[in-house]
Formats: structure tokens, C-alpha cells, sequence
């Protein structure tokens, strides 16, 4: 069976940058370690927005420019990237929460075998929680975790409530 980790998010505009959160620095270090033991393929996603971001419909409601491209902020944080480095992964670029790329960049992986599928990241509230509801409705017989150690949401609250939230649709919290 393959195994695929789902690395959502882990720019450095998340964790110390524009929108980061003492929360997602807390869980900067399981993440990595997370990266470097899991056996199976990785995806990363990347946030990604361009200069006229704030003119966006999410710009219009987040007014905090974060993960324009080609900006410091859009990168990985570095222990992130040196967790990832020599490691194969894929790169999954998305200009909205969930990405609708990533269920065929992961059937196409799967090659025709069984898989199953796990996510970890920033921030579980918005774009954990968004990639892995999209998951579970592509591949409803699938298991699918969320490694709860391994995310931070905006909030304390919002990130609980987004763990019950992928509980209730049948998504393994780990």
C-alpha cells in the first residue's frame, strides 16, 4: 500500500511571518521530525498569491498580504525545507485554500495501488481542513488521517473545532 503525507502550508508567512502564530511555531519541530520518518511519498503545498492579492476575493476579507510569490514569506521555513531536503516531494502550488490539483497529483502517484493519505500543517482551521474534506469527498473509501500534532489553526478554538469538524466526516485524527 503507498503512503502519501500531505505537507500543507508550512511558508514562512504561516509560522513566523505576516499570519504566523506562537501556535505554529509550536508545532514547527513535530512537523519536521513528521517529514523525516514518514515512509511514503510527500506532497507540499505552497499558498500561493500575486501581487494584486489584496483585490482578491480572500484579499477582500483577509486584508494581509502574505505568500505573494517570489517573496521571502512564500518560501518554506527553513527547517521545514532542511526537514524536506534530499527527500523526493512533490510540489503542489494552489491560489486558494484547498487545492483541486492535488487529488489527481495523488491518484496519478498511487500508480493504480492502494494508498492512504495524511495532512499535516498550517493552519488547520483554513487549508488543513479544506485539502482534506476535498480528499475524503475524491476518495470516499480511502482512510485519510490528520496528524493533530502536527497542525495549528488560527486559534486554539478554531483549530479544535476544525479537528471535530474532519472527525464528523469520517477523516482519522491522529
Amino acid at each position: 500500500m503507498k503512503r502519501f503525507l500531505v505537507v500543507v502550508d508550512m511558508q514562512k508567512d504561516f509560522v513566523d511571518g505576516a499570519l504566523g502564530t506562537p501556535e505554529a511555531v509550536a508545532v514547527l519541530e513535530n512537523v519536521a521530525e513528521k517529514i523525516e520518518h514518514f515512509n511514503g511519498d510527500l506532497f507540499v503545498t505552497f499558498d500561493t498569491h500575486s501581487e494584486n492579492y489584496l483585490e482578491s476575493a480572500e484579499g477582500k476579507k483577509l486584508p494581509v498580504p502574505h505568500c505573494i510569490k517570489g517573496t521571502d514569506g512564500w518560501l518554506l521555513h527553513e527547517r521545514i525545507a532542511a526537514a524536506l531536503k534530499g527527500r523526493p516531494c512533490r510540489m503542489v502550488e494552489k491560489s486558494t485554500f484547498g487545492s483541486t490539483e492535488l487529488p489527481e497529483r495523488i491518484l496519478s502517484a498511487a500508480g493504480g495501488e492502494d494508498f492512504s493519505i495524511q495532512l499535516i500543517g498550517l493552519c488547520t482551521d483554513i487549508c488543513v481542513v479544506s485539502n482534506a474534506l476535498l480528499l475524503k469527498a475524491h476518495f470516499p473509501e480511502k482512510e485519510i488521517f490528520v496528524d493533530s500534532t502536527c497542525c495549528a489553526g488560527v486559534t486554539p478554538e478554531s483549530h479544535a473545532a476544525a479537528l471535530t469538524t474532519m472527525k464528523m466526516c469520517q477523516i482519522n485524527i491522529l
